[in-house]
């Protein structure tokens, strides 16, 4: 579903990706729009849902916006296609972008679609783990991103255990198939997961298992996904921008507000056969509706120390690298990484 998913699963379907130009003339029937692209980072899912809202309810053509929505590829990250002007917009992780302005992307954050970090560590229940340093020793799943180690260590010393990021690393088989799987048949011990997806498949499955936030153990708390474009595009076509994040801020707060018809809208908006479950799907939605703008002024809003603690984290961990691979030798001015200036 989400950003740690980017790495393992080998996805059943992708259609060919069609990379869209901003401004480009509108298909038959759009006329006098113009045309703007947004890059998922996966299959379509409840992190998404206020975007195809908007679509569905036309309020993007009532911005004069054409949206075309470009199906994740395993083989073109959406953060490469923002900063190579590929693809105008796309959803994206604060790790990520972090990370790829270190590496001198211009990439520029947007939005926060959720405003805490709801993913965390799941161990099956009769494993007799009951707490993360418990973990020390044990078999993770892993989805080969490169902070994985650092989190996945400090989370467990946080908690009384002793474990450095090379014994993760050594310990970290790349997930053949998805968490529930692998867990179910015991191919790992645990796995790190989103509450809000992942979790609640766990549950309707029939699978107990024990929970461990991240940011309840040391790691800070950061916004994770968000939407993203470059800074090129913001300079060169703010009105566009606005104008996106207008019809964008109006899809989400009506997912807010009507999650079930949210989620009704999200599954009528996808091929059939996109989602194997609907019940999660709309189970899924009544828990992100809440998670959205949660203690936030408004929806995407975001805040200066959430975008500072977390790259302060990596940095100290050693895990921010520059466009040569070597680690990070200052700290990055992390203000400059988002904006709430479009935001209606």
């Amino acid at each position: 579903m989400k950003s740690l998913l980017r790495y393992g699963w080998i996805l059943a379907a992708l259609a060919p990706l069609f990379l869209a130009a901003c401004g480009s003339t509108s298909s038959p029937g759009s006329q006098n729009l113009t045309k703007v692209s947004l890059a998922l980072d996966y299959t379509p899912n409840t992190n998404h849902t206020g975007i195809y809202v908007a679509q569905q309810k036309g309020w993007y053509q009532q911005q004069g916006l054409n949206l075309d929505i470009l199906p994740y590829s395993q083989t073109a990250a959406p953060e490469a296609l923002v900063a190579s002007g590929k693809a105008d917009f796309a959803i994206s992780y604060e790790e990520y972008v972090t990370t790829a302005r270190i590496s001198g992307e211009d990439l520029v954050s947007i939005a926060a679609i959720i405003q805490h970090n709801t993913s965390g560590l799941a161990v099956r229940a009769d494993s007799g783990i009951t707490r993360p340093a418990q973990l020390a020793g044990k078999v993770y799943g892993s989805f080969g991103a490169p902070f994985e180690p650092y989190v996945i260590s400090a989370v467990i010393n946080c908690d009384g255990g002793h474990v450095t990021p090379a014994q993760i690393r050594e310990k970290s088989p790349l997930l053949s198939d998805d968490g529930l799987a692998s867990l179910k048949t015991k191919k790992i011990d645990y796995v790190w997961i989103y509450f809000g997806w992942e979790g609640i498949e766990f549950q309707r499955d029939g699978l107990k298992f024990n929970y461990f936030p991240v940011s309840n153990y040391c790691v800070p708390d950061y916004y994770t996904p968000v939407l993203i474009t470059s800074g090129a595009f913001i300079k060169n076509h703010p009105d566009l921008v606005r104008k996106f994040m207008a019809a964008t801020s109006q899809g989400y707060n009506y997912a807010i507000a009507h999650p079930d018809d949210a989620a009704n809208l999200l599954i009528s908006a996808v091929p059939p056969g996109t989602f194997d479950d609907t019940g999660l799907v709309t189970q899924s939605q009544e828990y992100l509706s809440k998670q959205y703008a949660l203690d936030a002024p408004k929806w995407g809003y975001q805040t200066l120390p959430k975008w500072r603690d977390f790259p302060h984290f990596l940095f100290q961990t050693g895990n921010l690298a520059d466009a040569n691979g070597n680690p990070a030798s200052t700290e990055p001015d992390e203000s400059q990484f988002f904006t709430n200036e479009f935001l209606p």
